[in-house]
């Protein structure tokens, strides 16, 4: 039996991995994870796991790998590195006419993932607009260099910058608000959506809708009369904002099972597949079973992340943790809820249709059975209460998020100041509000150090010559701002009791209105990030001079 226990969100896709890779029966390969920490798709690869089955194998002992932060660095995957040119028009009322992206991404050594990520980033930045005339062309290009993968976004991030700038860049030329120009050519339900890849995976439906909303909420918080810092006349103030929809899950496959049985101590095994990474899926998952059960969350024993448990899952990525995960918890609960209803009716009632479950029994008016007197009904006959639930990507629903910034520019230094942070993100029905809110604020800074910080060097050898932190800068506590986060009054028709995804997408347009603050406050369009003041000060320092 090989047992490999690894930091990874994609435990069941590993196990099938290593199984074809050393030719081993499936159920002779246990892959698991504990709380795996950190993972935003970067962990989504088999990157050590073959090395090490190997080595296990070949020696008949227990063997561990730790790479090295510098190996961290060159040899496992970055984002994909992206040049994108766009050309947008627009007639006088500010209605798109066209749309034209051109992506060139930059996939390292390898193809990890060169293909959807190139998808992804050609189809919801424009997608999100109607417009009569649109073309995309995309090539990912394999160099000699760090292999790019996946990554929080998967894409959209890179394409954003582009498309959302040149929304801007109309709107300035019409003289038309930023906020209006998006208005007027959002989609909206009912319009055609672009899902690449080919026809028979345009799966994607308006479960629910709430981009208006957001953008009203973004502008009302932008405007409201708020304390703002006294600075100096060479300090130069401007705002900024920009919109993202998401596709939930990959196109056709995403595929998850749960299942759920009564204990002896009147609380629930709930086991699923769905790995635990800082998302927040273990915590939500024991909220739709007792919910669904009318129980309390603390009788909800969840075991997941675990081939030898069962629950099969794709995996944690796709931002289909609770959308399509969630979807087979909740399935299974209903499942045992039925069971639990039907045998409370037959041993008390003989209405089973009057028979509901409220607080922790199966009650009816006239007698109430407990969970515990359940359970031993089901040892005395030999058969436990269970149930069991299964999840697909499709339909897949969409999510919304719309981001807003006001910064301050030194324009003799290039100093950059982040005065006001805002983000509304239509989630659906949320679920455990405090927890999205996390994901929303934890996505503005993640993707505020990628814009103003992160950056890896890469020499003409195709050499990392920067594998550490004292020289990759990562921004501190103190240098993320507070995120006013809003959410839209939706409730989703796909996803579970209402919800839909929230992981991935506020990371999304972060970069993207922070590249239009800058332009208000400064006059100038800078088109690569991250914005350092060194980037800034050559443009900066030609137009204002010293």
């Amino acid at each position: 039996m090989l047992n490999v226990r690894t930091s990874t969100q994609v435990p069941f896709l590993t196990r099938r991995a290593l199984s074809d890779i050393f030719k081993l029966p499936m159920d002779k390969v246990r892959v698991f994870c504990e709380r795996v920490g950190g993972g935003f798709g970067g962990k989504q690869e088999m990157f050590v796991e073959d090395i090490l089955a190997l080595a296990a194998l070949k020696t008949g002992r227990p063997v561990k790998l730790e790479l090295t932060r510098e190996e961290q660095f060159i040899a496992t995957s970055t984002r994909h590195p992206m040049r994108v040119h766009i050309k947008a028009g627009a007639d006088a009322d500010g209605k798109l006419t066209a749309l034209q992206l051109d992506v060139l991404s930059n996939t390292g050594a390898y193809g990890n993932h060169a293909g959807p990520v190139m998808f992804h980033a050609l189809a919801e930045s424009i997608s999100v607009y109607n417009c009569p005339n649109k073309r995309v062309d995309g090539a990912a290009v394999y160099t000699n260099t760090v292999p790019a993968g996946a990554f929080r976004g998967y894409g959209l991030p890179q394409a954003l910058i582009a498309v959302e700038a040149a929304i801007d860049e109309l709107a300035k030329q019409l003289g038309i608000s930023p906020y209006e120009m998006r208005r007027r050519n959002i989609v909206r339900p009912g319009d055609h959506m672009l899902s690449p890849p080919p026809s028979e995976f345009h799966d994607v439906d308006y479960g629910s809708y709430g981009l208006d909303q957001c953008l009203d909420l973004v502008e009302r918080a932008m405007q409201a009369d708020g304390p703002q810092p006294e600075l100096p006349p060479e300090w130069l103030i401007g705002d900024g904002i920009a919109l993202t929809m998401i596709d939930t899950a990959p196109p056709a496959g995403h595929l998850a099972d749960a299942m759920i049985a009564l204990r002896e101590d009147g609380g629930f095994d709930l086991t699923v597949g769905t790995a635990e990474f800082g998302n927040g899926t273990s915590t939500v998952h024991r909220q739709i079973a007792a919910t669904t059960l009318a129980t309390t969350v603390d009788r909800i024993h969840l075991r997941q992340s675990d081939t030898a448990h069962g629950g099969h899952d794709t995996g944690a990525y796709g931002s289909a943790g609770m959308f399509v995960a969630g979807k087979a918890t909740h399935a299974a609960a209903l499942q045992l809820a039925t069971e639990l209803k039907a045998a409370a009716a037959d041993g008390w009632l003989s209405d089973a249709a009057s028979c509901t479950l409220e607080a922790d029994a199966v009650v009816s008016g006239v007698r109430r059975m407990s969970f515990v007197e359940l359970a031993k009904l089901a040892r005395d006959r030999g058969q436990p209460f269970a149930g069991t639930g299964n999840s697909t990507g499709t339909p897949r629903s969409v999510g919304f998020n719309v981001q807003g910034l006001r910064v301050a520019v030194n324009k003799g230094t290039g100093e950059l100041r982040i005065l006001r942070s805002v983000q509304a993100a239509d989630a659906g029905v949320v679920a455990n509000p405090m927890q999205c809110r996390g994901q929303v604020e934890g996505g503005v800074a993640q993707a505020l150090g990628a814009a103003l910080y992160e950056e890896m060097v890469i020499d003409a050898d195709g050499r990392v010559t920067n594998p550490k932190f004292r020289d990759y800068h990562l921004p501190s506590f103190a240098d993320v701002p507070r995120t006013e986060v809003f959410f839209a009054e939706t409730s989703d028709t796909i996803g579970p009791l209402g919800a839909k995804s929230m992981s991935e997408s506020p990371y999304n347009p972060v970069a993207a209105a922070l590249g239009n603050a800058i332009a208000d406050a400064t006059g100038i369009r800078f088109t690569a990030p991250p914005f350092k003041p060194d980037r800034l000060f050559p443009a900066l320092h030609e137009k204002f001079g010293g």
